[in-house]
């Protein structure tokens, strides 16, 4: 496989329509509310342009305390896997039940300014390039996807991901070698918030519905913050179907979230960009934890890593770009 980036997408124009969303089953989402593709056309061999509708209110990604209001960077990292799925469903001939797992992702989104919510809904696009080589069967076992956003006819960031791609009994298989026996569900556990008291504020984290917190039983030093991800199953923003483990959205929820409280500034800090490496699934009937370095109030952009725990190891690591508001 080569992470090479091919060379530069033909900038001609391609009619992509905002009418409708696709069918839901191309960008594996449960709900229809959840998909935010609305077209997806061919430009050349393993290269797709992507339309995405970026809604102006959204339980989950527009519940933020900062203002002036952004689009969420977690809103665009979701758009560009929807149109990663939907482009390899619809024209790179990935079969449906094919399952995609990532490895590795970074995402880098350029001034605040070109992020501000405006009057109506952000129309995104998005150019997706698939690089990796078929088996001699003709099927890709693991890939890049490498893509381009343009939010408003405007170049707003670039986002790249490393994965593999599953079938439903090599998913089974890989998570036997790993758990040893069967996982349990999300259906399976209670919906209910975080224990009593040990939960952590939402305007702690930048956020307004205590739905939409990730972690609790936070701990703070002058050299460290550490919280468990604790996320409530019945988000469905992040957990819009069953799943057999915490999912990397919401790991890269829980690093924001323990970013904010680093800089103890949350309601002038945005997140413009992650950096995430996953090594191991996140099982959801043990305790994960999140820890990363205090960093403080701040100003310009600036990285934070944050490392993710269970068992005693490491499962992943998500860097965090935080900017401050006064780029705005």
């Amino acid at each position: 496989m080569t992470t090479d980036v091919a060379p530069e997408i033909s900038t001609a124009p391609a009619e992509l329509s905002y009418g409708r969303t696709v069918d839901r089953s191309l960008v594996h989402r449960a709900a229809v509310s959840e998909v935010f593709v609305t077209d997806i056309r061919p430009l050349a061999e393993k290269r797709v342009r992507t339309a995405v509708q970026l809604p102006l209110t959204h339980g989950y990604y527009s519940d933020h305390a900062q203002r002036p209001a952004v689009y969420d960077p977690l809103l665009l990292l979701e758009s560009g896997r929807q149109a990663a799925m939907a482009g390899s469903h619809a024209h790179i001939g990935l079969s449906h039940g094919t399952t995609m797992i990532v490895d590795t992702f970074r995402i880098q989104l350029g001034d605040l300014k070109g992020l501000l919510v405006r009057d109506e809904p952000g129309r995104l696009v998005i150019d997706t390039e698939y690089v990796g080589r078929p088996t001699r069967r003709g099927r890709y076992r693991k890939g890049t996807v490498v893509q381009h956003y343009t939010l408003d006819g405007a170049d707003i960031g670039d986002h790249e991901m490393d994965v593999l791609f599953l079938n439903q009994h090599e998913n089974e298989v890989l998570r036997h070698a790993q758990r040893g026996t069967p996982a349990p569900l999300t259906s399976e556990f209670c919906d209910g918030a975080a224990e009593s008291g040990l939960d952590v504020e939402p305007g702690a984290v930048g956020r307004g519905n205590p739905l939409n917190v990730v972690l609790s039983r936070h701990r703070a030093t002058a050299a460290a913050v550490t919280a468990e991800v604790t996320p409530r199953f019945d988000n469905r923003a992040l957990f819009d179907h069953v799943y057999d483990h915490l999912p990397a959205m919401t790991l890269v929820e829980a690093a924001r979230q323990l970013a904010l409280l680093s800089t103890g500034e949350p309601a002038v800090t945005y997140a413009t960009g992650f950096e995430a490496r996953f090594s191991r699934f996140a099982e959801l009937d043990d305790v994960v934890t999140a820890e990363a370095p205090r960093i403080g109030p701040g100003e310009g952009r600036r990285a934070l890593p944050v490392r993710f725990l269970q068992d005693g190891a490491e499962i992943a690591s998500v860097t965090v770009t935080v900017t401050s508001g006064s780029e705005l």
